[in-house]
């Protein structure tokens, strides 16, 4: 009787066991990453896969298989208005910086440990202690740019080139595309007129709206990740966009396209940023993507592909790097790094007030409408 129970026990512990194992071998740990459209290295063109590379990378590190579930987004309002809702849950994010203060401000960040995160100290001086996170606490830049004014010179005469006079041009109605968000979209005309684009006059927001209507009526479209195919095809000839994505778009511009660049001299500079939002469920994880995300191979595989400025030296001090962007490229994603901060204090958008951000996205529904 006792042997009988001595290897029935036995049985049930093996089996037990094995369960265990089986059940800690095979199951997979999930990060949840949010971003942008078109804004990682993802294997095509004989680029580095940094998502797979980073699976790879941490069951080879950690012993544990892990799976990146990584979706995007297509604005920062959209971004913030599924996470707000509460219906789904993220690990990693990379807003803009005015909406990364605008989420700290509602508690939708966690801060940061930095131990887990120790290729930070390659992020320049100059993108640390910005407005948007004083205390770079809740967040690491990933990419920076400037917005420019992007122009098919098969169809737009240059004496038309200039300024944000272009996109308000008649000469080229129909084929003007705008941004399909408030802030951008204000931007522009906010910009063009002299305004402070983070005024809280409702006077001076109500001056651009007027100027956006004028505009309206000449524009094809209001668009985001969309811009690549209508510039590309030689659909839209006139863009504003941000700097990186027109040496995308020069990539795949058609052959009776000629995409053409400049920078008005009011303009948009940002910063986009990883962060953890406060409803992750894998918070160390989330850090050690991060950091690996800052790390060499896979930062310079992303600021090659997606043609952004990196605020990363181990990115824009690499030989390799500059050769491979070209002069070109260099000039217009690195206009001087060391004068950013001056020029991103002037510039950049802030966090509005919740009444002026509710009177402004009144306004747009208001323009989309007309």
């Amino acid at each position: 009787m006792k042997r009988t129970l001595c290897l029935l026990l036995t049985v049930v512990m093996l089996l037990a066991l094995v369960a265990l194992s089986g059940c800690g071998s095979s199951k997979a740990l999930t990060l949840n990453v949010y971003n942008w459209g078109e804004y990682i290295s993802d294997g095509s063109e004989d680029s580095l896969d940094t998502i797979k590379a980073f699976e790879k990378w941490y069951e080879e590190t950690y012993g544990q298989k892990l799976k990146v579930n990584y979706t995007t987004y297509a604005s920062n309002e959209d971004m913030y208005a599924k996470l707000s809702s509460g219906a789904v849950s993220y690990d990693v994010i990379i807003p803009s910086d005015y909406m990364i203060a605008r989420m700290k401000d509602e508690g939708m960040l966690l801060e940061l440990d930095f131990s887990n995160i120790p290729n930070y100290q390659y992020i320049d001086e100059s993108f640390r202690g910005l407005y948007y996170d004083p205390d770079d606490v809740y967040s690491v830049p990933y990419t920076y740019g400037v917005v420019g004014v992007i122009y098919n010179a098969n169809v737009v005469d240059e004496a038309d080139v200039g300024e944000w006079d272009l996109m308000w041009n008649d000469k080229y109605a129909g084929q003007i595309v705008q941004f399909n968000n408030s802030r951008d979209a204000f931007a522009t005309a906010m910009y063009k007129l002299g305004i402070d684009v983070n005024t809280t006059d409702h006077a001076e927001w109500e001056r651009a709206l007027e100027e956006l209507k004028t505009q309206a009526p000449l524009v094809k479209s209001y668009v985001m990740d969309e811009i690549y195919n209508m510039m590309e095809s030689g659909e839209a000839a006139i863009g504003a966009y941000y700097a990186g994505d027109y040496f995308t778009m020069l990539d795949a511009q058609g052959d009776d396209v000629d995409l053409q660049f400049y920078y008005p001299e009011r303009t948009n500079y940002f910063v986009d940023a990883m962060c953890i939002p406060s409803c992750c469920q894998h918070k160390e994880l989330a850090e050690i993507f991060i950091n690996y995300m800052l790390s060499e191979e896979p930062a310079i595989a992303n600021a090659e592909y997606i043609y952004y400025a990196s605020p990363n030296s181990l990115v824009y001090e690499s030989e390799d790097y500059q050769e491979e962007l070209g002069e070109e490229a260099m000039e217009i994603l690195y206009p001087g790094i060391e004068n950013f901060s001056e020029l991103y204090n002037i510039y950049a958008y802030k966090n509005l007030d919740s009444e002026t951000l509710d009177f402004v996205n009144t306004l747009w529904e208001s323009l989309k409408i007309t």
